[in-house]
């Protein structure tokens, strides 16, 4: 049973930053596709970010390039988005998500996985 818990969601200001992390239970994370994904009130969930295997290849939404970075550590089983420059646009729930048989996608149909999402709220 694979099991993905975010946290390190809240409330900041508007340019400010935070890195959300997702712990990852079960075999093989190491072998997972992970991304994050974000969903406003009223809103589709839309994808944020991806990372393969081994972290040596990401892909971003264009909203968040140059602003959110996502990293893994494989020996602690645990995904990160650290976000800065945060806008308010940027308020949603972020859910991360994982996929064993992709190399690492911006589609949510893809992925098998999903935490139950952080609530991260960006004050103007």
């Amino acid at each position: 049973q694979v099991q993905l818990v975010e946290s390190g969601g809240g409330l900041v200001q508007a340019g400010g930053s935070l890195r959300l992390s997702c712990a990852v239970s079960g075999r093989a994370f190491s072998r997972y596709a992970m991304g994050w994904f974000r969903q406003a009130p009223g809103k589709e969930r839309e994808f944020v970010a991806t990372i393969n295997w081994s972290g040596g290849s990401t892909y971003y939404a264009d909203s968040v390039k140059g602003r959110f970075t996502i990293s893994r550590d494989n020996a602690k089983n645990t995904v990160y988005l650290k976000m800065n420059s945060l806008k308010p646009e940027d308020t949603a729930v972020y859910y991360c998500a994982g996929s064993n048989g992709i190399l690492y996608s911006s589609s949510a149909d893809h992925y098998h996985y999903w935490g139950q999402g952080t609530q991260v709220t960006v004050s103007s």
